[in-house]
């Protein structure tokens, strides 16, 4: 009983440096798309982020500033929005819940002080604004007795956000010149150094050795071979389209051509050659397609490659390959190899 007891302890802990590694890695990923052209991978990053986070039953004192910063870039990115909730009561905007971990930021570290009294006004500037902007300004006065306390040097800006909400223009020189853009080129700033002293993330430098590892031609070679799936993807799917366009035409009944709003003559001649335009086209895409393709042959197939094949084959059957590799992990590889590789498994087995 006891060494079950300890090797249940063990496993509880493993399990918890593990998720503390994945937490490290998720806040590095936010921090890299927090603010770029990618809302989706953000996001994606910001649901694995907050999975890890409620699964902790305690946040360990190394990860709280980890676990803050987190949850600050989930709720700046949905700032905006007043219809997301982070807390219980439905008063609290995204912001005003942002402002809440910045605080918790700020207790962390204290040789930033200009660059946390810069970013803490802005959140409280923009909690004000965006309220404003959608002409909640009722919530937006209420939202300005929360925000500030009776400190002397908060007075200034309080008495100058009281002014605004007044005029009730969501356009007036302050809000303009602190805008939203503004805060996130600050929070930005703040992530640069955070990442600065994160550099040694135990993921990512695992990572990094394993592909250094690889040789120098491994990122060119995985470079060939997305580009490679890319044009293969692009020649199915063409195919796919192509085919439908040929059945609607030859399905296509007599009443549909007396339709007086169809021109039968020119419609159809028009559809056929842009048919044999797109089939011309689609033979130049396969030849430059199967070169790119076979550079990917030199790669060899893992246990765990192999395992999947055989997994898809039970689920979808033989020369079902265009499923196996939709539902199967094969490393960037094309349905022609899954078959390939099939065949060469048969015959080991038989041999």
């Amino acid at each position: 009983m006891a060494v079950a007891g300890e090797s249940s302890v063990l496993s509880a802990e493993v399990k918890a440096v593990a998720a503390g590694w994945m937490l490290e890695f998720s806040c590095c990923c936010l921090c890299r798309h927090f603010g770029g052209g990618c809302p989706a991978e953000f996001q994606r990053w910001s649901d694995v982020a907050h999975a890890l986070i409620n699964g902790l039953s305690k946040i360990p004192a190394h990860q709280e500033k980890t676990v803050y910063l987190c949850q600050l870039l989930i709720r700046i990115a949905k700032g905006k929005k007043l219809e997301c909730y982070f807390e219980n009561s439905k008063r609290i905007s995204p912001l005003e819940s942002a402002l809440s971990f910045w605080t918790l930021l700020e207790r962390e570290e204290v040789e930033l002080e200009k660059l946390h009294k810069d970013i803490r006004q802005l959140i409280q500037i923009q909690i004000v604004a965006v309220y404003m902007e959608n002409g909640y300004f009722k919530e937006a006065a209420e939202a300005l007795e929360r925000l500030f306390t009776d400190s002397e040097s908060d007075k200034p800006l309080r008495m100058k956000l009281a002014t605004v909400i007044k005029s009730k223009d969501p356009y007036v020189p302050l809000l303009q010149t602190f805008s939203y853009n503004v805060l996130i080129s600050k929070i930005k700033s703040y992530i640069e150094l955070f990442m600065k002293e994160n550099e040694t993330n135990f993921l990512l430098q695992a990572a990094i050795k394993e592909v250094e590892s690889q040789g120098p031609g491994a990122i060119t070679l995985q470079s060939k071979t997305v580009n490679a799936d890319k044009n293969i993807k692009e020649n199915f799917e063409t195919k796919q389209r192509l085919t439908k366009e040929q059945h609607s035409t030859t399905d296509q009944s007599p009443g549909d051509v007396r339709d007086p709003a169809v021109r039968p003559h020119s419609g159809g001649r028009l559809k056929k050659r842009t048919v044999l335009q797109s089939l011309n086209g689609l033979q130049n895409v396969e030849k430059h397609g199967h070169a790119l393709v076979s550079v990917r042959k030199r790669q060899r197939w893992t246990y765990k490659e192999d395992l999947q094949l055989k997994l898809g084959v039970k689920e979808f059957g033989v020369g079902n390959w265009a499923k196996i590799l939709v539902h199967g992990d094969f490393n960037n590889r094309t349905s022609v190899m899954l078959k390939d590789r099939w065949r060469t498994l048969c015959k080991i087995h038989q041999g």
